[in-house]
């Protein structure tokens, strides 16, 4: 069975499993959304962000990119924080990377040919990299090194939201927090602790 009709019978399946145990559920979603959180996370197919921390549909907000990046100038991320912070409000944002990211290899080596628009939406990743290069190339291990510069993306993602003109005018300014998901052990590490420039200089000094 190919996987569009197998997520459709899995969807029916848990659609009337949800509908049994919880009869109301599915006409109180229908009526609005009120999540307190925003995820920005990688769009890693091994990172579903309602998954890993075992989430109920209306609990976040979500939006996914390569890398989990935030950028003032990029209108589908800042129209995302955007609506969540003005519209829906949310009390908090939380940037999560993880561990053997793709995004995060491919900015330590050579731009590649066949990916143009890959290599223009981590060319501030490649500039992180290049700013902590001593630091990563001290890191023999390559896996490591990935790692390390998925931790200090987080960090720089956190700052970025922070400085941004969004959340700076927001009547509710929300919390951010950073974190990064560890796919050995299906953990998350909070790197960022919200509105703590401490934590964020301690991630960054132990890079």
């Amino acid at each position: 069975m190919n996987p569009p009709k197998r997520f459709l019978l899995a969807n029916l399946a848990w659609s009337a499993e949800v509908a049994t145990r919880e009869p109301d559920f599915f006409s109180q979603l229908a009526q609005g959304q009120q999540p307190r959180v925003l995820w920005i996370g990688c769009s890693d197919s091994r990172v579903p962000a309602e998954r890993i921390i075992n989430a109920r549909p209306g609990e976040l907000f979500v939006h996914r990119n390569i890398a989990n990046l935030f950028a003032a100038d990029d209108t589908n991320a800042s129209s995302v924080v955007e609506y969540a912070v003005h519209v829906l409000e949310v009390e908090h944002i939380i940037v999560c990377g993880h561990h053997h990211c793709g995004g995060v290899r491919a900015a330590l080596s050579a731009p590649s040919p066949a990916l143009p628009l890959v290599n223009r939406r981590i060319a501030g990743l490649r500039e992180l990299a290049a700013r902590h290069r001593a630091k990563l190339d001290a890191i023999a291990d390559m896996d490591a090194r990935v790692d390390r510069l998925a931790e200090l993306n987080v960090i720089e993602q956190v700052q970025r939201l922070e400085a941004s003109p969004i959340l700076r005018d927001a009547k509710r300014r929300p919390q951010v927090h950073g974190w990064v998901f560890g796919l050995r052990e299906g953990r998350l590490l909070q790197l960022h602790e919200a509105n703590d420039a401490a934590s964020t200089q301690t991630a960054i000094a132990a890079a």
